[in-house]
């Protein structure tokens, strides 16, 4: 099993800049493919982004390709999400997840991101 914390939201404005981390306990990280989603008021949660589990495979919403990089940290059980250009329609709740499978098991419990324009 493994726990999830993210960190690194805020409030920032629109071209801004925010790096989201996702520390997990345990001592099987390197073993878990991860993600993140996010949700945004009144809507459903979406995909963002996902890494495989060494790290060298990552996949982007079309939404945030060419703006948010995904990387690992085996060594520091750490997940991150660099966003660049953000926008306000960036504006949502973020969440980290990990999976074994085909399905994301193992949720955070959010961070959230504000974009003002």
């Amino acid at each position: 099993q493994v726990q999830l914390v993210e960190s690194g939201g805020g409030l920032v404005q629109t071209g801004g800049s925010l790096r989201l981390s996702c520390a997990a306990s345990g001592r099987t990280f390197s073993s878990y493919a991860m993600g993140w989603f996010r949700q945004a008021p009144g809507k459903e949660r979406e995909f963002v982004a996902r890494i495989s589990s060494s790290g060298s495979s990552t996949y982007y919403a079309d939404s945030v390709k060419g703006r948010f990089t995904i990387s690992r940290d085996n060594a520091k059980n750490t997940m991150y999400l660099q966003m660049l250009s953000l926008k306000p329609e960036d504006t949502a709740v973020y969440y980290c997840t990990a999976r074994r499978s085909t399905v994301y098991d193992y949720w955070g419990q959010g961070t959230q991101v504000t974009v003002s324009s």
